[in-house]
């Protein structure tokens, strides 16, 4: 069954959001990690992150999701382009 253009457009931008909520925890964990290194005032972050490879690990962490997350935007906004220029369903 195919969906219509704007069905499909819909659910487009419905992931997009979904995907965007996904990624936040990935931004935390980036930014945790990154301040945990490189940061002055320490006594702010919870005491885990006073372990270095606690922080690196959430660096790469926090990575990893924003780069799946980046693959997953990229992928649907090629498609709602290809939907919009074509307008084929």
């Amino acid at each position: 069954m195919h969906l219509s253009k704007d069905e499909e457009l819909r659910q487009i931008q419905r992931w997009l959001l979904i995907t965007s909520i996904l990624d936040l925890p990935g931004v935390i964990l980036m930014g945790l990690g990154l301040y945990a290194v490189f940061g002055t005032d320490r006594s702010a972050l919870p005491d885990i992150f006073y372990n270095q490879s606690i922080a690196f690990g959430a660096i790469l962490m926090g990575g990893a999701i924003m780069a799946w997350a980046l693959f997953k935007m990229v992928s649907l906004l090629k498609r709602r382009s290809e939907i919009l220029t074509t307008g084929n369903t």
